[in-house]
């Protein structure tokens, strides 16, 4: 089995192209995200130092055990989850706090949006090339989708989801950046099964 799920990520230049392209869009997000944290803490007079409680996303805990494909899966999932958040946050601030005119805040927020989009496509690639499924939906059950109804904490909220896209970037780009040093560990494994199977013989 372990053989069946290294193959692909191993064989192909594409998925080494993959990686790094989706490491890029990654940083490019990151770098994003930055600025979209500090337009909003901006126009909502917050101090960089507001406290944000927990994670808002359900994933299951990182392990060194997961091998490329749990490991791709989890991230995949975690970032369907934010992209869901995020866009029930612009609905909410939408719906809650008018559309009004639209300044370097909303364009941000958009940039921000469509970035995630595109992250989410190179790890749906990378998830299929591992041999995982990325047409399956992560469940969103337990996700805090529709928000606080008081103002402060609704603003809150839209905070924490825009911290919680950042912090899932950040992780998106180490376990990326981490791919081809596990893909070469698991090749190492399944060349010694191999090859005890092969003396056994």
């Amino acid at each position: 089995m372990a053989a069946r799920r290294t193959r692909g990520m191993t064989g192909p230049d594409v998925s080494r192209s993959t990686v790094a392209r989706a490491v890029s869009i990654a940083e490019q997000l990151r770098y994003e995200c930055s600025i979209l944290l500090e337009l909003y803490r901006e126009k909502e007079s917050f101090t960089a130092d507001v406290l944000v409680d927990g994670r808002l996303v359900s994933v299951a805990p990182p392990s060194s055990q997961l091998d490329t494909r749990d490991k791709l899966w989890r991230l995949h999932s975690a970032l369907m989850q934010c992209r869901s958040l995020l866009e029930r946050a612009i609905a909410r601030e939408e719906e809650e706090l008018g559309g009004g005119k639209k300044g370097d805040y909303e364009t941000q927020r958009k940039m921000v949006k469509d970035r995630l989009s595109y992250l989410l496509i190179c790890t749906g690639e990378l998830l299929k090339t591992a041999g995982g499924a990325a047409l399956l939906t992560p469940s969103l059950e337990g996700l805090e989708l529709d928000g606080p109804t008081a103002l402060f904490e609704l603003k809150l909220w839209v905070y924490r989801i825009f911290k919680e896209v950042d912090y899932w970037t950040k992780t998106a780009i180490t376990t990326l950046e981490a791919l081809p040093s596990v893909i070469a560990k698991e090749r190492v494994m399944t060349s010694r099964v191999r090859t005890t199977r092969s003396t056994r013989r």
